[in-house]
């Protein structure tokens, strides 16, 4: 049914789970997996807390590093899970934007992701990107609660 899933994180506990949940499902199904995590570049106006405690080129080393984390802790459940994967970082400012365009790009048939992740206030005031993901793309979304 389907063979090559994008997988979104952020590093949050939720998204983590889902990443879990996605590979167990790429298994079942034999498919590979693209697993990709979003920056959005630094900005002087900001509801990020990294962001307003940060200089630009720190922002950008620290939030390099934690993707660099984030997509090392996915790459290595999906070795134990037996599931071939890729990752991608990438800095857009729409992060949903960027995971619709990733989807594409490599040629994914489904995006499995968790319904919200670490953005807190900002996700209240502008939405959710799972919300936005299930508005905007053209290929299957599954989200995970």
């Amino acid at each position: 049914m389907f063979k090559h899933i994008l997988i979104p994180t952020d590093g949050s506990d939720l998204a983590s789970q889902a990443v879990d949940k996605g590979l167990a499902l790429a298994t079942s199904l034999g498919a590979v997996v693209t697993i990709v995590t979003v920056t959005e570049p630094f900005h002087i106006l900001s509801t990020d807390a990294m962001q307003v405690e940060s200089s630009r080129a720190s922002y950008d080393a620290d939030a390099a590093a934690f993707a660099r984390k984030v997509l090392e802790a996915a790459q290595a459940k999906a070795a134990a899970a037996g599931v071939r994967a890729e990752t991608h970082h990438k800095w857009h400012d729409n992060p949903y934007q960027a995971i619709i365009d990733t989807a594409l790009g490599e040629g994914c048939d489904l995006i499995a992701m968790a319904s919200h992740g670490r953005r807190g206030m900002a996700a209240v005031v502008m939405g959710s990107q799972a919300t936005r993901i299930l508005t905007h793309s053209k290929i299957p979304v599954l989200v995970f609660r």
